[in-house]
């Protein structure tokens, strides 16, 4: 039930913010790049990030792939047997939760939020295994996700944490995400 909730606020603040087209982390989304000095769970971490129109962001990490693929989540899941690629870490909340991330043109359904254009989250089982069956190629799965409260990833930005990207699906479903936030980092530095 908890979840339900969360969901209906959640799509209730993205649809607040979904005419919006500004370059703040406020008004678009954006890809976060971990500043070197960020230790922790984010070191190294490159992260999406779309505002929810209530102060508040919804994001993933968009680097972090584990040794697990949908395979091995989902064994009796025949469609997920050809999926060989990593499930990512997404995020510290929700870990026990599959979510995917997709690209198309239309909304695949189902509790579905969008992103930015044409790059979609979807958050219920039943639509998720019908994006394995049917566009596992442009899609990537992920254990979790970052939910930042209202206010706080300015907090954060405020504090130096992050560096900020115009967002970019290319890079957040990227085969593979080795050397990415060194790419980032080194393009942020020249931005500045």
């Amino acid at each position: 039930m908890r979840f339900r909730t969360f969901f209906v606020a959640l799509a209730a603040g993205l649809a607040l913010a979904a005419g919006a087209r500004a370059a703040d982390v406020n008004q678009s989304p954006v890809l976060l790049v971990a500043k070197p000095q960020l230790g922790d769970f984010y070191r190294s971490a490159v992260l999406f990030a779309r505002p929810m129109g209530n102060g508040g962001h919804l994001g993933f990490i968009v680097n972090r792939p584990t040794n697990v693929s949908m395979k091995e989540v989902f064994p009796e899941h025949e469609p997920s047997g050809k999926l060989t690629e990593p499930v990512f870490l997404g995020g510290p909340l929700h870990v026990d939760s599959v979510f995917a991330v997709v690209q198309r043109s239309a909304s695949p359904g189902g509790r579905t939020i969008t992103l930015a254009d044409n790059l979609f989250l979807v958050m219920d089982g039943k639509t998720v295994d019908r994006v394995i069956e049917q566009n596992s190629d442009r899609t990537r799965f992920f254990a979790g996700i970052v939910v930042w409260r209202p206010g706080e990833l300015e907090q954060e930005l405020s504090s130096g944490f992050w560096y900020v990207l115009d967002h970019d699906a290319a890079l957040v479903l990227r085969k593979t995400t080795d050397g990415l936030w060194e790419e980032l980092v080194g393009r942020s530095g020249r931005m500045l």
